[in-house]
């Protein structure tokens, strides 16, 4: 017997499932017949891909090793699949792009338009995902290019700091802070704060702790939020004081809301392109260029 697509697909479902039966009706198939794929592919490969009793189904190592291996394959055959799609279509390539931590939308629309107009034969894809999502892709190639705003990734990536943006103090009409031009940290930290929720905007809510870490105060968090519009919404029903970047407000209107410029240098946001070393796709190096002609970093 010779590993075949169908065997891997019943594997792939069952390990993410972790129940013969789900897997089964996933696959719309009965479950005899997949635990009898799943017995073939176990011997093809010398090896028990499940442990399974009469209460658990769980992965061996050698499974989680074949789980991995096989979504990679699922991914280059999917990206296949896109890409005879797109060539069908007139284009010459697919730039799939990632996007985390609320990227602010005025200038990507502009440099989405820009790519469009020098290079309107690449399509061009959009994935809003999670940082730790959006590093996985680029590592497995899921993804060609990231936009995030954490620059610290690791090794084998480049992060490349693109946008640099004032942070300003939101807060509610008719809020203590308003009797300020301009506010300090130490003055907002004594009210509690709505900030970017570490999983949902893990880059942004990282670069907000850091600013707040120069303040030698304790802070209290009375909210975290997964987006600006639910930032806004909470800060004028009075929850707290936020942070929101003047770029991103700039065309949001919102009459419950007044901002403040914050004083310190420290008082700001970045912006980064992140792509694996791996990816010299000349699509990537294109679009990178276009992005660093764009902001001034091109040498």
């Amino acid at each position: 017997m010779r590993m075949e697509l169908r065997h891997l697909r019943c594997f792939s479902a069952v390990a993410e499932e972790l129940h013969f039966a789900r897997a089964a009706a996933r696959l719309h198939i009965e479950q005899s017949p997949l635990s009898r794929t799943i017995r073939e592919l176990e011997s093809d490969l010398g090896t028990r891909l499940f442990e399974r009793t009469t209460r658990s189904t769980r992965l061996t190592f050698a499974g989680q090793v074949l789980l991995n291996d096989v979504r990679r394959l699922f991914t280059v055959l999917d990206q296949a699949r896109d890409n005879v799609r797109a060539a069908a279509s007139g284009h010459r390539g697919i730039l799939r792009i990632a996007v985390s931590d609320g990227v602010v939308p005025q200038r990507f629309s502009s440099l989405l338009a820009r790519c469009r107009e020098q290079e309107p034969d690449i399509e061009i894809r959009l994935f809003e995902v999670p940082l730790s999502q959006q590093v996985r892709g680029l590592r497995d190639g899921i993804y060609d290019v990231g936009f995030e705003r954490l620059g610290e990734i690791g090794d084998g990536f480049a992060a490349t700091p693109i946008w640099t943006d004032q942070l300003v103090v939101v807060v509610p009409l008719r809020h203590p802070l308003l009797a300020h031009k301009r506010v300090t940290l130490r003055e907002v930290v004594n009210y509690p704060l709505i900030l970017a929720h570490p999983k949902a905007s893990e880059g942004l809510y990282r670069q907000i702790q850091k600013m707040l870490r120069t303040v030698d105060m304790p802070v209290v968090v009375a909210e975290y939020v997964g987006s600006q519009d639910l930032l806004l919404a909470l800060i004028a029903a009075g929850y707290g004081v936020g942070f929101a970047s003047e770029q991103q407000l700039a065309h949001i209107l919102h009459a419950d809301v007044v901002t403040r410029p914050l004083e310190g240098t420290c008082a700001t946001v970045t912006t980064y392109l992140l792509k694996a070393d791996s990816n010299e796709s000349p699509h990537v190096t294109r679009f990178m260029d276009r992005v660093n002609a764009s902001t001034g970093n091109s040498s």
